[in-house]
Formats: C-alpha cells, sequence, structure tokens
C-alpha cells in the first residue's frame, strides 16, 4: 500500500481543517516547499496536495504551490481543489501535477469529467469521494448532495474510472480512526476499484489494517504534523 503525506493550502500556507470546517482551521506551516522537501526526504515518493482556497471557489487558486513543490521536489503530486474546467486541468498538469483528484466537478458536470477519464486516461484522473454519512459532499465540503456514494462510485467505475480517494468528512482532523466499514463496503461491492483511505488515520496500526482490507494507498495528514505518526516511522514502512 502507497502511503502518500498530505498538504492543505490555504493563503499560500501549509493548514489541516477539523471536519472540512474553514472556521477550525490549524496553520502548521507557512512554507509547504519545506514541509514536501521534508517529505522526500523521509523516503515519501507521493504528495497529495489539496487547493483549499479553490476547493470552495469556482477556479483553481494555488497553483503557484504546486509548481513551486514540482519543480523543487521528485514527488509525484496528486493535486486537487479549485479544478472545474478544461482551463483549471491544464494549469494543473503545466503547473507539474502529476494526477488530478476531480470531486465536485464529477458531481456538477459528470460529462466533463467523464472527458477527461477518455482523454487523460484513468492513471491521470483520481475520482474525489468525499463523503457524509455515505452522501457525496462538494465545493470544499460545504454542500452535501443527493448522491451516495456505492452508485456514485459505480457509475465512474463503469465509465473507467481506476482511482478514487474516499474522505469520510465526519473523521476528517479527527485523529480517530478511518472509516474502515465503508472501505470493506466499497472494495468488497465494486471490484477493480482502487481505493485511496483518507481521514481518521491516528496510528501505523490503521495503515496496516487499511492494507489488509486491500486499499490501494492512505492519506497521511494532521497524524504527521501532531506528531503522532513520526516521518521515521513512515520512511521505515515504505522501505
Amino acid at each position: 500500500m502507497r502511503l502518500i503525506p498530505a498538504l492543505d493550502i490555504i493563503d499560500g500556507k501549509c493548514v489541516r481543517l477539523l471536519n472540512g470546517n474553514y472556521q477550525k482551521m490549524t496553520i502548521y506551516s507557512d512554507d509547504p516547499l519545506e514541509m514536501a522537501k521534508r517529505f522526500e526526504a523521509h523516503g515519501m515518493q507521493y504528495l497529495h496536495l489539496v487547493d483549499l482556497d479553490g476547493a470552495k471557489s469556482d477556479r483553481i487558486i494555488n497553483y503557484k504551490v504546486l509548481e513551486k513543490i514540482a519543480s523543487k521536489t521528485s514527488l509525484k503530486i496528486d493535486f486537487g481543489g479549485g479544478i472545474k474546467s478544461n482551463e483549471d486541468l491544464h494549469i494543473a498538469f503545466n503547473s507539474g501535477a502529476s494526477q488530478i483528484t476531480g470531486g465536485s466537478i464529477a458531481v456538477q458536470n459528470p460529462k466533463l469529467f467523464t472527458d477527461w477519464l477518455q482523454l487523460y486516461g484513468a492513471d491521470k484522473i483520481i475520482l474525489g469521494a468525499d463523503v457524509i454519512d455515505e452522501k457525496i459532499a462538494i465545493s470544499g465540503w460545504q454542500e452535501e448532495s443527493e448522491q451516495t456514494i456505492i452508485p456514485f462510485l459505480q457509475q465512474y467505475r463503469d465509465g473507467g474510472a481506476e482511482y478514487v480517494i474516499c474522505t469520510d468528512i465526519s473523521r476528517d482532523g479527527t485523529l480517530t480512526e478511518p472509516a474502515f466499514a465503508l472501505y470493506e463496503k466499497v472494495l468488497n461491492t465494486i471490484p477493480g476499484i482502487k481505493l485511496i483511505a483518507s481521514g481518521g488515520i491516528s496510528d501505523t496500526e490503521a495503515l496496516f489494517k487499511l492494507d489488509a482490507l486491500g486499499c490501494d494507498a492512505a492519506i497521511i495528514g494532521k497524524a504527521i504534523y501532531e506528531n503522532r505518526i513520526m516521518l521515521d516511522e513512515l520512511e521505515k514502512l515504505v522501505g
């Protein structure tokens, strides 16, 4: 299972939210590049970079942060937040993203998202599925849609999607535990899906459980910043 540290960006700073609440924000670093270099120095190969300003806006905003990290590290970056048009997609890839994650756009404009899958391939386009009580949330988790996760994922799996980042918002930033039951349900229901778990990871034991479930990868955020999981530990697991 791949281990992917997370960088969430607001105003060019590295932050974490609690349950997706922009009013409950903690700033961990004024220099996302420095954080990314720390991850790289400890053997990390991947990075999950989220433009939280863009997520609740109508366009990508913090692409300069992406550009800086991509040009000064060898990390393979999946980038999300605010990618809602062809122009945004081009900006993200031109700024150095290896993959992009589309969440809101997959709900609001499924034809465009499906076009991206067909044009760029499933290895470049990740489906974002952020959920509250198994309903898909959009616009930086500020809105709840009527779509439920299993039919939503099945629709896109049938349309060629392979990778999905699934975050149970009620667990995000809580350092409790991941949504094991939800992930097991998804993996048992939708064969071939490459599930990237996100939210609630607080220790390495959770990582072992996610690996045993069959997750393709796990995104680790607050547990790193709060020193619940040390980068030295992750380096050993990656190695």
